[in-house]
């Protein structure tokens, strides 16, 4: 079973669900209507091609005419895509490579980013509703512990630094045992002078 249509159905039913169920999103979908989005993405066998209409989104493997916007980047990114603030970010890093009409990315983040993504709901036709309940319960439980972990060892590492900073020790402490090394420095070569005094004699 080829790859590809795989992808393109998948992809074509999360977003429709995520992006066209909502009514309070139709001025922002507005703006994507009759828009094209070429997506090459690394490691997958072929572009995904975002056509958007009034009704729906449509994913296709192939496209022959011109996209109004060509995005080259790597699978990890694309998660990325839904925080609007990062977009700028991940075109400066290279993470994201825009040619063409950059507001048709702009407006597609701007949306995923308006967008309530529920991933039960997106897996129940495939899987049914207690299957896909139980994977996004997986996931979010799994999210929250590596989050609680990410916590945990924030946490632990500024304690550790705040410990350290307590052990260093303060300015005046530091002047005064430069002060009390200058002493014995001063002493040490004193007693040096009276030894080679004694010796000479």
């Amino acid at each position: 079973m080829p790859l590809v249509p795989v992808i393109t159905a998948a992809l074509e039913g999360a977003l429709n669900a995520a992006l066209y169920r909502n009514r309070a999103l139709k001025a922002a979908r507005q703006r994507l209507v009759g828009k094209v989005l070429r997506l090459e993405v690394q490691h997958l066998p072929g572009p995904l091609v975002l056509v958007f209409s009034e009704q729906q989104l449509d994913v296709l493997g192939q496209w022959e005419s011109e996209a109004d916007c060509r995005v080259t980047t790597q699978l990890g990114t694309l998660p990325k895509l839904r925080d609007r603030q990062q977009l700028t970010a991940l075109i400066r890093s290279g993470e994201l490579e825009v040619h063409g009409d950059i507001q048709v990315v702009q407006n597609l983040v701007a949306l995923l980013d308006l967008a309530e993504f529920d991933l039960a709901e997106v897996l129940s036709p495939w899987t049914g509703d207690i299957v896909a309940e139980g994977i996004s319960r997986i996931i979010k439980g799994g999210g929250r512990f590596l989050q609680r972990g990410a916590a945990r060892q924030q946490r632990y590492l500024a304690e550790s630094l705040t410990e350290e900073w307590r052990m260093a020790p303060g300015p005046l402490e530091v002047a005064w045992f430069a002060g009390e090394v200058d002493a014995l420095e001063r002493s040490a070569q004193s007693l040096v002078a009276r030894l080679e005094k004694l010796e000479s004699k």
